[in-house]
């Protein structure tokens, strides 16, 4: 590793920003403390493995010749200096964190890198002039780091590198950033300032305000001299106003790049670890992992693991899976995952709902066809038939004793598929999983809407392998087993070859997330969620039986009551479940208008065209409507719900998917809680039934309004905005705008005019569909549309631009960066072309508001347990999430998930119509909506 310690053309220099990692280690990763003496050590151990990755690099590709690690002296800078309130607002560092700084420090000596920090000066000030000198001697510079403040330095050989995110970042991501390229970064930063090191800015500019100024007047300076030119008064009085805090701003945001360094360029020279230096200091730390891959990186032989160089190609082998029935195998395996530093993990149950499901075993894999399955709980063919004994297999308890070290030990990740599952399986026997990537995913970040991402498909699509049937081991239908029932021969090939299946999915998606662009979709809104949900699934939520059952006796009356007046309208009796019968008797023996025939030669009696008949007066089909819809509350939840408790808990327990929807939306089955009607008087008599212990109650908080709050940010609705931000009735607002009619004493009618367009909008509704929903004529219906495209024109064109890039590039994106995938955009048939089209004007909208819930869900944990509240999230229903506090904690809660769930889109987004959320708590959950 060792290079000529010139600086030249030929050069790469590294400069990482130290003390930036620091801070990312800690927060990115879960605790950790030394066992000898109870050290806190995690955000050492994060650091030392970012440093083993990047000193790994080093040995690869366009490897750095030179190399450096910079720090933070102090927080007293000149900077602090020239303006008091600098990095005022910022908390100090955690208490486990302190005691972390001298021994990164001494990580970095300990791999032999310079280690450099400056009093007086910040991290970036002395990168700033390492890179600026190595860029005079026309060198290549990378700067580990993500921080914004360090893009004024990006040139043709200078660039960023998110070592967490895998990503580079060069003049384009500037631009993108910023408005502006990297020479004018500085001159946007003083306008806008910034909040998380308190520098002032000018109040009321943002970057895109900021980028369009410093686009037409070149810099500051020239800016303000010409303040007078500003046409917007507001903005004009702000900028003569705070004129000198955006000069104090330019100063604080520009990095020094002239500090005087006791270590040159060339004391940088790239120089190789001393392993007894590196391994004394793993040995110090307890890290034992790490070690062993230093051994392999830097000292001696690695480990005893076949190394396949492409896992996607091998083919399967499943005779070389093991079963593990020692504990001598079993340990053997534990070594070989940890050696490995990366493993496929699996498990299998005797049933599907994962809070009562019972672990039949585990099964794990470190390569291709290196995979074992560890049995635990198999009755084997004889003795589920009612005779024989049960097949030598570990105990339950001493598998799972030996196990749990291995999966939450932090030097290794865990790769599984739909890990919410086994999370929550393992949980309830005190196993954690951790850290872990999800093969599913990863493939839903950057698939999402084109293909299915269940573990059978994404074998077929990316290897080429169909595995094991699951029919196949245990049957179907009657004659099916449960996994505990199955002989250890086809149990371990079917659960090995998961796990086997798993690790190299992994291979092969995990490095095209980078490649996709889609690394912080993965990062931010999909990984940290499993858990999360996981707990959702276990805490489960209270349903009165009895409630239910009164309701059933309800339906049933009323389902009663709504047949004998069918019966008596069509002057017989009829079955009010068969669509033949009740079209013979609507279109063939009473004449109602309207009747059309299906394929089969059926009158059709679908939902829409009995509703048709109804809203024109009919009574037949407003008796059966009734009948349909107490038919289904019935059957569907009343009945259904009962039948779901779990006799364990008393509660019921959803099954949430995060990678079923194109959108970004979460899901829920067996039952599926998230599409009880809530807008009929019956319907709601549904969550009347969900109660919370006794002691506790429920909360509900919803966003309001989302998705048009997100349609006026997409659209560039100046009026839509203003309205939101004024706390303005929208669909009063809307109403005006398009028909002039006063917002007090508007005729409700009119407002539900305009509401049906508001919200039909966003789905990419059509004159004949607002006509229906409206009751009104097709041609009055478009009169709407047009005269809301006319006071809006901003959503016409975002219409379609959205539909044309699209129907380009085959997906559109929410705020976030998700990609939704169209299909059929390009269709030759109408209707189906039609519905993608649809489906592209709405996909960034609602996938926005499903990204933002998903952000707020993963940061309501840790500001709960901040709090110290006896919270538990139940529930996620699309724009709404459910909690049982203790009455007592009940308003703590919700100002504080008010507060999470506003601000669930910040930083990465800044919204200009403010969220907004309703929240309430009750002894029901219909009573806290």
């Amino acid at each position: 590793m060792a290079s000529d310690s010139k600086i030249s053309a030929d050069s790469h220099l590294y400069l990482v920003d130290g003390s930036g990692y620091i801070f990312r280690a800690f927060h990115a990763l879960p605790p950790l403390t030394r066992k000898s003496d109870g050290a806190p050590i995690g955000a050492v151990h994060g650091f030392t493995g970012m440093m083993m990755k990047l000193l790994r690099e080093m040995k690869a590709g366009d490897a750095p010749t030179h190399f450096a690690v910079i720090f933070d002296a102090s927080e007293k800078t000149f900077r602090k200096d020239l303006y008091a309130d600098y990095k005022a607002n910022r908390p100090p560092p955690p208490e486990d964190l302190v005691p972390q700084f001298p021994l990164i420090r001494d990580a970095v000596k300990a791999f032999g890198q310079p280690c450099i920090e400056l009093g007086g000066y910040e991290a970036d000030d002395i990168i700033a002039t390492y890179a600026r000198q190595a860029e005079a001697a026309g060198a290549k510079v990378t700067i580990v780091s993500s921080d914004k403040d360090l893009m004024q330095l990006v040139s043709d050989n200078i660039g960023l590198y998110d070592t967490m995110k895998d990503a580079r970042i060069g003049a384009d991501e500037v631009v993108k950033k910023f408005g502006v390229g990297p020479d004018k970064v500085v001159e946007v930063q003083s306008l806008i300032g910034d909040t998380s090191d308190n520098i002032p800015g000018v109040p009321g500019i943002g970057v895109k305000t900021a980028a369009q100024l410093i686009g037409d007047y070149g810099d500051l300076e020239t800016l303000l001299a010409r303040v007078e030119e500003i046409k917007q008064p507001k903005r004009r009085e702000s900028l003569i106003e705070h004129a000198e805090a955006a000069r104090i701003s330019h100063v604080l945001a520009t990095l020094k790049t002239d500090l005087e360094l006791e270590l040159t360029l060339e004391d940088l020279s790239v120089k190789a670890p001393e392993p007894d230096a590196l391994l004394n200091f793993m040995d110090l730390m307890e890290f034992r992992t790490l070690r062993r891959r230093a051994e392999a990186d830097f000292a001696a032989d690695g480990a005893d693991i076949e190394v396949v160089d492409d896992p996607a190609a091998a083919d399967f082998e499943p005779d070389k899976y093991e079963c593990v029935t020692t504990m001598d195998a079993l340990e053997g395996w534990i070594d070989r995952c940890r050696a490995a530093g990366v493993m496929g993990v699996d498990t299998e149950t005797d049933a599907l709902d994962s809070a009562g499901a019972g672990l039949c075993g585990v099964s794990l894999a470190v390569g291709p066809n290196q995979a074992c399955y560890i049995p635990l709980a198999h009755l084997g063919g004889d003795l589920a038939e009612g005779g024989g004994k049960a097949p030598d297999q570990l105990k339950l308890e001493d598998a799972l004793a030996a196990l749990k070290p291995l999966l939450e030990d932090p030097d290794v990740l865990k790769v599984g598929q739909n890990l919410i599952y086994d999370i929550a399986v393992l949980r309830r026997y005190g196993v954690e999983i951790t850290p872990y990537d999800d093969t599913m995913l990863i493939s839903y970040a950057q698939e999402g809407g084109l293909f299915a991402h269940g573990m059978d498909a994404l074998s077929q699509r990316h290897l080429g392998h169909t595995p094991i049937p699951f029919k196949e081991v245990c049957g179907t239908g009657k004659n099916q087993k449960s996994f505990d029932q199955i002989q250890l021969e086809p149990a371990t090939k079917y659960a090995a070859e998961d796990a086997d299946v798993t690790l190299r999915l992994w291979h092969v998606l995990k490095p095209q997330l980078a490649a996709n662009g889609v690394t912080a979709v993965y990062e931010r809104l999909e990984r940290p969620l499993p858990p999360i949900i996981a707990q959702m699934e276990l805490h489960g939520i209270k349903v009165d039986r009895n409630a239910l059952s009164r309701l059933s006796g309800d339906f049933a009356q009323r389902m009663a009551e709504h047949e004998a007046k069918a019966h008596e309208i069509a002057g017989r009796s009829f079955n009010l479940g068969s669509p033949k019968q009740i079209g013979e008797i609507m279109f063939g023996e009473l004449g109602l208008p309207g009747g059309k025939k299906t394929k089969t030669g059926a009158w059709s009696t679908d939902a829409q065209v009995l509703e048709d008949l109804a809203a024109a007066g009919h009574e037949l089909p407003t008796s059966l409507l009734e009948w349909r819809q107490y038919s289904k509350l019935k059957s569907t939840y009343s009945d259904a719900l009962g039948a779901a408790i779990n006799p364990k808990t008393g509660r019921v327990h959803t099954s949430f998917h995060l990678a079923s929807t194109a959108t970004g939306r979460i899901s829920s089955s067996d039952p599926n809680l998230q599409n009880i009607p809530v807008r009929t008087e019956a319907g709601r008599k549904i969550r009347e039934a969900f109660v919370p212990e006794d002691g506790n109650v429920l909360v509900s908080a919803d966003y309001s309004q989302i998705e048009l709050r997100i349609l006026a940010q997409m659209a560039g609705i100046d009026a839509l905005k203003t309205a939101f931000r004024e706390g303005q009735d929208i669909h009063a607002m809307t109403a005006s705008e398009m028909f002039g009619t006063p917002v007090e004493g508007m005729d409700p009618v009119i407002r539900r005019q305009a509401k049906a367009i508001n919200f039909g909008i966003i789905y990419g509704i059509s004159a004949f569909g607002l006509a229906r929903n409206l009751g009104i004529g097709r041609g009055e219906a478009q009169d709407y549309i047009d005269a809301y495209f006319e006071k809006f024109p901003g959503i016409q064109r975002y219409m379609d631009e959205t539909k044309d890039l699209a129907r380009r590039q085959g997906f559109v994106s929410t705020l976030f960066g998700r990609k939704v995938h169209i299909q059929n955009i390009k269709d030759s048939n109408f209707n189906k072309r039609g519905g993608a089209e649809r489906q592209a004007i709405n996909a960034p909208i609602q996938g926005t508001a499903a990204d933002v819930i998903r952000r707020a869900m993963i940061r309501l944990p840790d500001a709960i347990s901040a709090k110290k509240l006896d919270a538990k999230m139940l529930l996620q229903v699309h724009d709404e999430l459910v909690f049982e506090v203790p009455e007592s904690q009940a308003d703590d809660l919700i100002a504080l998930t008010k507060d999470v769930m506003v601000n669930a889109p910040e930083p990465v987004l800044k919204l200009d119509a403010p969220l907004v959320v309703d929240a309430g708590k009750g002894m029901t959950w219909d009573e806290a909506h």
